[in-house]
């Protein structure tokens, strides 16, 4: 009876053995043999000429003697570990030795298996059909551990594109409104313990209604997108916060900023507007797409979050009183509004 054995490593799934033996007679008693039980195999006669056919196809199985000339088995088989780690295949170590020492030696540089000469050849076969056996268990399980890897990265970038999908605005591709509120709270509760102060911006699109009556949707949402990423390339600190608060709006939360710092980077995003001169017609502000934009800044006290975006909403609807295309602070006394 042939070994049933199915070979991934080998065409016509038939097992390969790879034979190591100076011993002409011996490796061509034993290619004769596991011929006879359905395997394909080849005989080397040293260590290193092992090393080179492994290079070319590495086998289900390598039935390798002790002691050979060039390179012996036990150095051979130490080799083959350290190269092939987890993918090395099973190792049979056969030898005419039988001393304890020996049979310690083989199993401490990694052989699967000992058998000693001359063969039983009953007991040599079952030996062998019990290491192919383990060795395609431990294949398959590779390739199961191998695919449930898989399926974890999978996982994760499919759970890193869910949590993307929840904290970003689809449309603009910053914050959204909900990780806006977690952030400005988070800062909120920080800044009181730290007495430190906190910037709010509020960005409104002048006449946005009008530029998608005039141009249609999908121009309007290629307007806020490119207004969106104007905005987020003017942030350079990782605790800011660029989001989509709305429609047209849009707001930054600026920890640890006065407010000089914040009307700064509010009227570099109308310079910036005004250089790249998105054509908005139908305003009637100028020309281009413009931004009225609202300013608080605060030491965070004991009142709601809401109280600096009360502040900021103030502020920004009193650039739009004035004119639009405009900042405006909350702090009168400070407040800077922009010529048109």
């Amino acid at each position: 009876m042939t070994l049933e054995i199915v070979s991934h490593s080998n065409a016509n799934n038939k097992p390969f053995i790879l034979i190591a033996d100076d011993d002409v007679t011996m490796s061509l008693i034993l290619s004769k043999f596991w011929q006879k039980e359905g395997c394909r195999s080849i005989s080397v006669h040293d260590g290193k000429d092992v090393l080179e056919a492994c290079e070319k196809e590495l086998p289900d199985i390598i039935l390798m003697d002790a002691i050979m000339p060039e390179m012996d088995g036990f150095s051979c088989c130490e080799m083959l570990q350290e190269k092939y780690t987890i993918h090395c295949p099973p190792i049979l170590i056969t030898t005419g030795l039988n001393d304890s020492e020996s049979v310690d030696h083989a199993f401490e540089v990694g052989a699967t298996d000992y058998v000693t000469k001359p063969f039983h050849w009953a007991v040599l076969r079952q030996r062998v059909l019990r290491m192919f056996q383990a060795h395609q268990d431990h294949r398959q399980l590779q390739q199961a551990l191998a695919k449930e890897r898989t399926l974890y990265q999978e996982l994760k970038l499919a759970n890193k594109e869910l949590e993307r999908l929840a904290t970003f605005d689809g449309l603009t591709d910053l914050a959204n409104r909900r990780i806006f509120d977690e952030r400005l709270e988070t800062e909120w509760k920080r800044l009181r313990r730290e007495q430190a102060k906190l910037s709010l911006v509020l960005v409104d699109i002048d006449y946005f209604k009008v530029y998608n009556d005039t141009y249609g949707h999908l121009a309007g949402d290629q307007c806020l997108y490119e207004v969106a990423q104007i905005i987020r390339n003017l942030i350079r600190r990782p605790a800011d916060l660029a989001a989509r608060y709305g429609g047209e709006e849009f707001a930054l939360i600026l920890p640890n900023t006065h407010e000089i710092g914040a009307i700064f980077l509010a009227e570099r995003l109308r310079q910036i507007l005004q250089e790249k001169a998105l054509v908005h017609i139908a305003s009637t502000v100028k020309p281009w797409v413009t931004v009225s934009v609202g300013v608080s800044t605060m030491i965070p006290t004991h009142e709601p979050p809401s109280t600096i975006i009360h502040r900021a909403d103030s502020a920004l609807y009193l650039a739009k009183a004035q004119g639009r295309d405009c900042v405006v602070a909350d702090n009168q006394q400070h407040s800077l509004v922009s010529s048109h």
